[in-house]
């Protein structure tokens, strides 16, 4: 995500410059069961929504302050763990827990001194709770790391106080290379099959001129998928599309990413949404139906959004293109969000919300019906929004870099 300073955070980006070279190969993670050959899917260049309770228009959504700014420090990320309480991942490395409207007072955890979050897209910046975290206790993090900036997805458990986790539990399962400070992702999600899906960006500054977003020997640029319940540190899923590939990292799901920073299943179809942040021209909303056999190359860096990047010809075949995508004239960095599948609002259900970091809109996005996908903006705000959010129930909520939790509603 382009977590930037007012204005002066998307010209930090424009005049930063890459790093070349492809990080090091990180060590493989166990197969269970052990791999067998498995055929590189056949993409199409473009999907095809499927149609589930009929897309609605709706004019215009509405904000409402669960927590007023500045009770929380640079909240980037909201979710749940399978009750009603809230938990909000900071920046800076603490996560809060709002129950009942209230945030309590001792943070569920505070990781600070492992976390480095000098740079705009530097921090704790995901959070995801096991399935059978009420089991189980376990949960897991990303974050930047002290070390040269490098980023590690890491494992942690709760305390014997349900509102505590245990800071010492720390396991390190995923360390990643990261060949500058920006580009980190940083999404978690378990997706219905149960395994962990981790956003990746390409790790780089300006154009991605390493190609690692289209090198599948690199973990960066892609989204993984791994089985964090079959083996240590993690096994790969015997049906990820690049298992038998010795030419390829077995953990990757999907590639061809700039920066994916938040992306979402919608927990009624199980279909995929990625928000990938785009370079100096669009910004888009990739779109993998429930089903995929995963393989999809999403286009980056030889297409930004729907545009050929850098050059007078591309070629098509292979790559899958957004399902919508927005120029720089109407914001500077994507913020992947939700299809809302609560029952408070019943006029919202069925649209994709999703906004942009800089110019604080909100859009609709729904199935049209006809094989294609319409948009509308349905929100227009002051404040640089950092994130969305979902609770237990499907509710949907709105972070902000100033401090804000907000429920959208109509």
């Amino acid at each position: 995500m382009k977590i930037i300073a007012a204005a002066l955070f998307a010209l930090s980006i424009l005049l930063a410059s890459c790093q070349s070279g492809a990080p090091p190969r990180l060590p493989e993670a166990s197969v269970t069961p052990p791999r067998t050959a498995t055929p590189v899917p056949t993409v199409t260049p473009t999907a095809v929504p499927q149609l589930v309770q009929g897309g609605t228009a709706v004019n215009s959504v509405s904000l409402a302050p669960i927590v007023r700014p500045g009770r929380l420090d640079h909240p980037l990320y909201l979710t749940h763990a399978g009750d009603d309480r809230l938990f909000v991942v900071g920046k800076r490395g603490k996560i809060w827990i709002i129950e009942d409207g209230q945030v309590l007072p001792e943070p569920f955890l505070d990781i600070s001194d492992k976390v480095n979050a000098l740079i705009n897209e530097q921090g704790l910046l995901g959070l995801a709770f096991h399935p059978q975290y009420k089991e189980n206790g376990r949960f897991f993090l990303y974050y930047t790391t002290l070390d040269n900036s490098d980023t590690v997805l890491a494992e942690y458990r709760v305390s014997d106080n349900p509102n505590i986790a245990d800071p010492d539990s720390e396991q390190i399962l995923l360390p990643v290379d990261e060949p500058d400070s920006v580009h980190n992702g940083g999404q978690l999600a378990f997706g219905p099959d149960g395994y962990l899906y981790v956003g990746l960006g390409d790790g780089g500054l300006l154009y991605d001129r390493a190609g690692n977003a289209q090198n599948r020997e690199v973990i960066l640029g892609s989204v993984l998928r791994l089985d964090v319940d079959g083996g240590r540190p993690y096994a790969i899923p015997p049906d990820n599309p690049f298992a038998g590939d010795a030419e390829a990292r077995p953990e990757i799901w999907a590639y061809g990413l700039r920066n994916p920073w938040r992306f979402s299943f919608d927990r009624l179809t199980g279909d995929l949404f990625i928000g990938d942040v785009g370079e100096f021209g669009w910004e888009e909303i990739n779109w993998q139906p429930a089903g995929s056999v995963g393989g999809e190359n999403y286009g980056w860096n030889v297409w930004e959004g729907t545009d050929c990047f850098e050059a007078e010809a591309c070629p098509e075949e292979g790559f899958v293109f957004p399902i919508f995508a927005y120029d720089h004239t109407e914001g500077c960095a994507i913020i992947g969000g939700y299809t809302y599948r609560g029952a408070q609002f019943p006029e919202l259900r069925d649209n994709y919300f999703f906004g942009d970091y800089c110019a604080g809109k909100i859009w609709q996005l729904f199935p049209d019906g006809t094989g294609g996908w319409e948009a509308a903006q349905v929100y227009q705000g002051d404040f640089l929004i950092t994130s969305f959010g979902e609770d237990v129930n499907g509710e949907l909520y709105v972070l902000t870099q100033h401090g804000d939790v907000l429920l959208l509603r109509p």
